[in-house]
């Protein structure tokens, strides 16, 4: 890594997740309410859920599914810059005398809060539990693909020009989650150079059955859902009771037990997952560059904002996509 400032280097040192009542995280702190209690375990909340999923192996990765996405993947000894979009991330250091242990992280900008979109903004669906619902009876998409690039697109494109393309909103949205959680999972593939197996997951979308059908099908590799699916609050507590003075239990691989899940396993052929996926990018380039800070002359020599074809598509298919929910709500 280049160091900004001349030969010197930046970047800080890393300290463990977890340490003994002799030496608490927080001892520093002389002067705040927490001053003499020693916090044996801190972790971020995405490194929480690694240690929570327990992945401790080299080449394992979990997805947290909440307002966005937060794939990250562990095992690696020393920082790895990607060459694919991905951020390198401290995943944890589960002792003083433990190595530190560094992940890929890829980021999901809209993943549940599409769902709030649905229900907030478009008033398609009342309750969240509907979705799953319409996205079930609504069967196949019959090549429809929904882009949810509200803000841009994070990784692994980072572009702040794209914007959203929708058709069948509420089965498009799951299969948007899934299509972007592939292409995060085939940049750490390359990264890493450790083709996963298996995907953990947690946070609140996972209760979806749909959801976490449609993910395995898109990956082509089981997804594997723990029974307690809050494993960020749970990872933090792992790190604190091993700690040293503390040691209610052990991270050592030979104490782990095993964590009692639910297995979805993929249940189409490869070759119709990797036929959906290309029609996800070929989706995914047509949103790109949407956005631009250039104004539209029209031929009075007026700015117009009909006058570009793709803006003024969007808007009217925005404006007839909400006459539809209106007359659907009537319906019932």
């Amino acid at each position: 890594m280049e160091c900004l400032y001349g030969s010197h280097c930046v970047r800080p040192n890393v300290c463990a997740c977890r340490r003994g009542y002799s030496g608490p995280l927080c001892s520093w702190r002389k002067c705040s309410a927490l001053t003499g209690i020693p916090i044996p375990g801190c972790l971020g909340d995405k490194s929480a859920a690694l240690v929570g999923q327990m992945c401790f192996q080299d080449g394992q990765a979990k997805n947290t599914y909440e307002t966005g996405c937060f794939l990250q993947n562990t095992g690696l000894q020393k920082p790895v810059m990607s060459d694919h979009g991905l951020l390198t991330t401290v995943a944890y250091k589960l002792g003083r005398d433990k190595p530190a242990c560094y992940a890929l992280e890829g980021s999901v900008a809209i993943a549940g809060a599409v769902v709030r979109w649905l229900k907030d903004n478009l008033g398609i669906i009342k309750t969240t539990s509907e979705l799953e619902k319409l996205a079930a009876a609504a069967g196949t998409s019959y090549g429809c693909y929904f882009v949810p690039a509200f803000s841009g697109l994070y990784a692994p494109y980072w572009e702040p020009s794209a914007r959203g393309l929708t058709q069948s909103p509420w089965n498009g949205s799951a299969k948007a989650v899934c299509f972007q959680t592939r292409e995060i999972l085939d940049a750490m593939n390359q990264d890493s150079g450790i083709p996963l197996s298996q995907l953990q997951v947690d946070g609140g979308m996972t209760s979806s059955q749909l959801l976490m059908q449609l993910q395995a099908d898109i990956l082509c590799i089981p997804v594997v859902r723990p029974s307690m699916p809050e494993t960020t609050a749970l990872g933090v507590a792992m790190a604190a009771g091993s700690a040293e003075g503390v040691s209610v239990w052990s991270l050592e691989p030979e104490d782990l037990s095993e964590i009692t899940s639910e297995k979805f396993d993929p249940q189409i052929n490869t070759e119709e997952s990797e036929f959906r996926y290309a029609r996800w990018k070929k989706a995914v380039q047509k949103a790109m560059i949407w956005e631009t800070t250039e104004p539209v002359i029209n031929g009075n020599g007026e700015s117009s904002l009909f006058s570009s074809a793709p803006l003024g598509f969007y808007i009217l298919g925005s404006l007839l996509m909400l006459i539809g929910a209106k007359y659907i709500a009537g319906q019932h």
